[in-house]
């Protein structure tokens, strides 16, 4: 028996950043958890839109990744953010 494996297929640079983008919000999520401070709304949405972006070029390239309900979920997301950056008390 050979040592050969077969090459699974790797990731598309768009794929990875999209994955990047998703772990810096979950990280950035899950840090007020562990007693750190809350991270500004606005970069997550700013987060949020790029790879909501991302998706949507990884789409163009590939009909078989068009998935409208991850896009609203995100959408709302961002406005839920949006929401809540505009009504939070000053100081």
């Amino acid at each position: 028996m050979t040592g050969f494996r077969p090459q699974r297929p790797r990731p598309d640079l768009l794929t990875s950043v999209s994955l990047l983008l998703l772990v810096l919000v979950a990280v950035l999520l899950l840090v007020p958890l562990l007693g750190g401070p809350l991270p500004n709304p606005l970069l997550i949405v700013l987060l949020l839109a790029a790879r909501l972006v991302l998706q949507f070029l990884r789409a163009r390239r590939n009909p078989g990744l068009k998935r409208p309900a991850a896009w609203a979920f995100d959408l709302l997301l961002i406005g839920l953010l949006l929401w809540t950056a505009a009504n939070r008390p000053a100081g």
